[in-house]
C-alpha cells in the first residue's frame, strides 16, 4: 500500500512534537511548565453549558443541513454585522467543524493544482499544510521585528508572479501577536484589487486586542473586497470553546455554495448540540461580559511577560497588540552550549530549554528559526515560574 504524494509532504507538527515530550517529563514525575498552549485557560461560560444541555434535553440531536442551521447563520450575520460592519445573508455562511476545517475548505474551494498562495511569514503552521493538500504552492514573504512581523503592501506587490491566486491574512497573527492596522490593511487591499487576488482572512483572535488597537476586516474596505475574501472565524478563542469545534466563514454566494456542496460529501454538518450552543454564545448578553472579562486577564498577563522579559539577556521582542501569544527572538544565543550541547537553532533551544523544565514551541515550526513562541493562556503563576526557569536557562548558556 503507497500513501499518496500530497500527503506524504504533510510536515508533521513540531508543536506537537515538543508538547509530547513535555508530557513525557512529567509522566515522569518532571515539573514542567508549558508555554504552548493554543487554546484559552477557562471553562466555556455556564450559559453555554446550559444551553447545550437544553438542546440534549429537547433532543436536538440529529442532522442539521450541511452547511449549518439557519438560527446560527443569521446570529452570525447579526455578528459581522455589529462587530466589523459587514452586510451578509444566511446563504453566504458556511459553519464548519472548527475554524481549521473552514480554512481547508475555503482554499480547496478557489485553489487549482499549481496555483501560488501568499503566506506573510511567520506563520501558523497549518497553513501551508492545507495548501499542499489542495495543490497549491505556499510563497513565503519574510517579515521581521522592524515592521511588527507585519507584512507590506510592497512586499505583498513584490511576492505576485502570474501564478498568484490567493493571499492569507492572519489577524491577530498567530504566533506573533501582530495586529494589522487599518491602513495597513487598506494598503494591501488596493495590491489584492490591482491583482485581482483573492484573500483568505483568518480573524480567529478579533476579540483578543490590547493597547486600544482595533481589528479591522480587509473584506469591509470596499465592495470588491468583500467579493474577494472569505473571512475564517470562530466562537472557540472568544468564548472559550476550542473543544465545541465549530468555526464558520462568510464568502461571496458562489464561493459559499461551493464550500457548502464539498462539504456535504466532507465532514456534513458540524455537531448539532455545538450549533445550538453557539447560537447563544453568541446572541446572549453574558457573551459582551464573558469576552472582556478574559481579554483583561489575558491584557494582564501580557503586560507582566513583556514587563519581565524585557529585562533578560540576548533576547529581543516585537511587543503583541493581539492574540495570547509572545514572539521572542533568541537567536544571540546560538552558538553558546548548554549541559555540552551546542545551540544551533529553535529546536535545539528549545529541547534543550525542556531541561530545565520549561516547554517552548520553536519558531521554526512558524518559519522563523530565530525566535520560540510563548503563549500566555495560563495561570499567571506558570507564567512567573515558568520565566524564572527561562531566565534560569539563558543564564547557564556558555
Amino acid at each position: 500500500m503507497t500513501i499518496s504524494q500530497k500527503v506524504q509532504k504533510i510536515a508533521p507538527s513540531l508543536t506537537l512534537e515538543i508538547t509530547a515530550k513535555a508530557k513525557k517529563l512529567k509522566a515522569e514525575g518532571v515539573s514542567v511548565i508549558g508555554f504552548g498552549a493554543g487554546e484559552p485557560d477557562f471553562n466555556t461560560p455556564e450559559y453555554i453549558n446550559n444551553s447545550a444541555k437544553k438542546a440534549i434535553d429537547d433532543g436536538f440531536t440529529k442532522y442539521t443541513p450541511a452547511s449549518g442551521m439557519v438560527e446560527l447563520k443569521k446570529a452570525i450575520c447579526e455578528k459581522f454585522k455589529k462587530d466589523n460592519g459587514l452586510e451578509y445573508v444566511p446563504e453566504q455562511i458556511v459553519i464548519s467543524t472548527g475554524a481549521k476545517s473552514s480554512l481547508y475548505h475555503a482554499i480547496c474551494a478557489i485553489i487549482d493544482d499549481g496555483d501560488q498562495v501568499i503566506l506573510p511569514s511567520p506563520y501558523w503552521l497549518t497553513y501551508p499544510e492545507l495548501v499542499g493538500l489542495a495543490g497549491g504552492e505556499t510563497v513565503y514573504v519574510k517579515t521581521d521585528k522592524s515592521t511588527g512581523y507585519k507584512m507590506t503592501a510592497s512586499q505583498l506587490k513584490s511576492a505576485i508572479t502570474n501564478k498568484t491566486k490567493a493571499l492569507i491574512l492572519n489577524s491577530p497573527n498567530n504566533p506573533t501577536g501582530s495586529v494589522y492596522t487599518k491602513e495597513e490593511i487598506i494598503e494591501i487591499a488596493k495590491v489584492c484589487q490591482e491583482y485581482g487576488l483573492y484573500v483568505v482572512s483568518d480573524e480567529i483572535y478579533e476579540k483578543l486586542i490590547y493597547d486600544g488597537e482595533e481589528h479591522y476586516s480587509i473584506a469591509s474596505v470596499n465592495e470588491y473586497m468583500k467579493e474577494h475574501t472569505i473571512v475564517i472565524n470562530g466562537v472557540s478563542k472568544s468564548y472559550a470553546m476550542t473543544g465545541w469545534r465549530i468555526g464558520y466563514l462568510a464568502a461571496p454566494i458562489k464561493i459559499a455554495k461551493a464550500i457548502s456542496s464539498m462539504q456535504s460529501h466532507t465532514t456534513s454538518n458540524a455537531c448539532s448540540i455545538s450549533q445550538y450552543a453557539s447560537v447563544t454564545a453568541l446572541t446572549a448578553p453574558e457573551g459582551d461580559e464573558f469576552i472582556s472579562k478574559m481579554q483583561k486577564i489575558f491584557d494582564d498577563r501580557r503586560k507582566f511577560m513583556i514587563e519581565k522579559l524585557s529585562k533578560f539577556e540576548n533576547i529581543e521582542i516585537a511587543k503583541p497588540s493581539g492574540a495570547f501569544y509572545v514572539f521572542i527572538d533568541v537567536s544571540k544565543n546560538y552558538g553558546k552550549s548548554y549541559d555540552g550541547s551546542v545551540i544551533n537553532g529553535s529546536m535545539s533551544f528549545a529541547d534543550l530549554a525542556l531541561k530545565e523544565g520549561v516547554a517552548l514551541i520553536p519558531g521554526v515550526a512558524f518559519g522563523d528559526d530565530n525566535c520560540v513562541r510563548l503563549s500566555y493562556a495560563i495561570s499567571m503563576e506558570d507564567i512567573e515560574e515558568g520565566l524564572n526557569r527561562l531566565n534560569a536557562f539563558l543564564s547557564k548558556l556558555k
